[in-house]
C-alpha cells in the first residue's frame, strides 16, 4: 500500500501466534500485534518492534541485543531471562507491569546510577544515591562494565 507516495506497511496480527525459536533476526514487526504472542528464546536480534503490541509476550529468553523496542506496549511482557544489551528499551507507561529478572533490574540499576544528575532536583539525586550501593551487581554479571 502507498500513502502519499510512501510505502506503508500493514499491521499483521500476529496475537497469541506460537513464534517459540523462530528466527525473526532483523525483521520488521512494527505496528505489529503481538498480544500474548509465544516468543520464548526467539531470535529477535535487530528486530525492529517499534509501537508493535508485545503486551502479555512472553519473551523468556529470547535474544532482544539490539531490537529497537521503542513506543513499544511491553505491559505484562515476561522479559525473564531476555538480553536487551544495545537495544531501544521503552521508558514509557507501555512497559509497566512487565515481569523481569535479577539482571535487567541490576542493568538498569547500573544506567541510573551513571546519569549527569548535575542539572537535576536534589529529590532526585537522592533517589538515585539511594541505588548506589547497588550499582554495581550488574557488574557481576558483565565484566566488561566498570565498577563505580
Amino acid at each position: 500500500m502507498k500513502i502519499n507516495g510512501h510505502i506503508i506497511k500493514p499491521k499483521a496480527n500476529l496475537r497469541g501466534a506460537d513464534l517459540r525459536g523462530a528466527d525473526l533476526s532483523g525483521a520488521d514487526l512494527r505496528r505489529d500485534n503481538l498480544y500474548k504472542a509465544d516468543l520464548r528464546k526467539a531470535d529477535l536480534r535487530g528486530a525492529e518492534l517499534r509501537g508493535a503490541n508485545l503486551c502479555g509476550a512472553d519473551l523468556r529468553g529470547a535474544e532482544l541485543r539490539g531490537a529497537n523496542l521503542c513506543g513499544a506496549d511491553l505491559y505484562k511482557a515476561d522479559l525473564r531471562g531476555a538480553d536487551l544489551d544495545l537495544s531501544v528499551f521503552p521508558l514509557w507507561c507501555g512497559s509497566f507491569g512487565l515481569k523481569t529478572d535479577t539482571r535487567l533490574v541490576w542493568q538498569l540499576i547500573a544506567h541510573i546510577t551513571r546519569l549527569d544528575t548535575s542539572k537535576t532536583s536534589e529529590k532526585a539525586k537522592e533517589a538515585i544515591k539511594a541505588l548506589m550501593p547497588y550499582a554495581n551487581d550488574f557488574c557481576r554479571y558483565r565484566k566488561d562494565v566498570d565498577k563505580i
